[in-house]
């Protein structure tokens, strides 16, 4: 439900890129090419949904993620000297950037910034790895969503869901229009460091407890 509220603030905010897309007809490789971009990760879903839900879950392999990615975010950001835009993506852009979005499968990994690293690796400019990412969440979010839908409505507590479904939406949107003005002129080196905080504090409270 919190997902499908993010989708909603993704719709929002790219409404006019959605609508480019539907009637705009220069734009219809574009849908291809999320439409390829998107099978990888939907097929590992599938695939890997109990151990996603199980075996993923130790905090160690968490906190290993989070500053692995975080080390491929710096690398690919520091080397990045792309001005490559959505419009020159390419079938072998977008297979790439599908297949890393199948890893976000593992947490820890996050979808928007293991998508977001590999445009930068690729060459697209930052604010276009970060607005490619975030069209890509919009089929795999909602297939997700679609999934889960009888969960959802049969949820014992609605306005709990409801409440954070809207929560969700508000704050997705906020956070894509903050992050979308951030990078047209700087680097993605804050989100690098809080991954790497982040994960060195979990590592740091396991140590603690074994």
């Amino acid at each position: 439900a919190l997902h499908l509220g993010t989708l909603v603030g993704v719709l929002s905010y790219f409404w006019r890129d959605i609508r480019d897309l539907l009637i705009v007809p220069s734009q219809r490789p574009l849908v291809g090419y999320l439409i390829v971009a998107t099978i990888p990760g939907a097929i590992a879903g599938l695939l890997l949904e109990h151990k996603v839900e199980t075996l993923f879950r130790a905090p160690a392999l968490i906190a290993c993620t989070l500053i692995l990615m975080g080390g491929a975010l710096a690398l690919a950001d520091r080397m990045n000297k792309g001005d490559k835009t959505v419009a020159d993506i390419n079938l072998k852009t977008a297979l790439l950037v599908g297949f890393a979005q199948a890893l976000a499968l593992i947490p820890g990994v996050s979808r928007s910034g293991i998508t977001i690293t590999t445009g930068l690796a690729l060459g697209l400019a930052r604010p276009e790895a970060a607005r490619f990412s975030f069209l890509l969440s919009m089929p795999i979010i909602a297939g997700a969503g679609i999934m889960k839908a009888h969960t959802i409505f049969s949820s014992p507590n609605p306005g709990a869901v409801g409440a954070g479904f809207v929560a969700a939406a508000l704050s997705g949107f906020a956070a894509i229009w903050m992050l979308m003005r951030y990078v047209q002129r700087r680097r993605y080196t804050p989100f690098v460091i809080y991954r790497w905080i982040l994960g060195a504090l979990i590592l740091l409270n396991l140590s603690r407890f074994s």
